[in-house]
């Protein structure tokens, strides 16, 4: 069967989270705002998309997000601990019942061998619960990268929807 479009996966999101009155919120970096652009590409999201926040420096991600600065330091901006912290970052600077965040290398340079490009961390979290935190190497141009690193956000956030 072949995977979803990105419009059938943001519509997917819409719906459980309607279905729950839950307001959604994105963090995102690598995905630079793509993510917050399949959702609202579809009219009459903003019954559930209250907020995104493009953090794509460390800066913004701790002065935006409130990533604590030793997390950055001693993690990177690419790892489970900034996704995570991200993620809860939504919730606190917001109303949002349900937040991914997305955080990664999406090249073409910038890679490492412990973070290779194409390396995206992912944490979706929601209010009383601990973020899912989920690492995923892409293979691929920046361009796929991002693609594949967007449809993987929203199926997250589609999951934690309907769960």
């Amino acid at each position: 069967m072949a995977p979803d479009s990105v419009g059938v996966l943001a519509a997917r999101v819409l719906e459980a989270c309607r279905a729950r009155q839950w307001l959604v919120g994105v963090a995102e970096s690598c995905t630079g705002g793509l993510v917050a652009a399949a959702l609202t590409d579809i009219p009459g999201s903003s019954d559930v998309v209250d907020r995104g926040f493009v953090t794509y420096s460390d800066r913004a991600k701790a002065e935006l997000l409130g990533v604590p600065v030793p997390i950055l330091v001693t993690h990177g901006a690419v790892s489970r601990e900034t996704a995570a912290a991200m993620a809860q970052g939504v919730l606190a600077k917001s109303k949002v019942d349900l937040a991914v965040a997305v955080t990664g290398i999406a090249g073409p340079g910038g890679g490492s061998a412990e973070k290779p490009v194409g390396l995206v961390w992912f944490a979706v979290a929601s209010r009383g619960r601990e973020p899912r935190v989920e690492r995923q190497v892409f293979a691929g141009d920046r361009g796929a990268v991002r693609a594949a690193a967007t449809r993987r956000a929203l199926e997250l956030l589609a999951e934690a929807a309907a769960s």
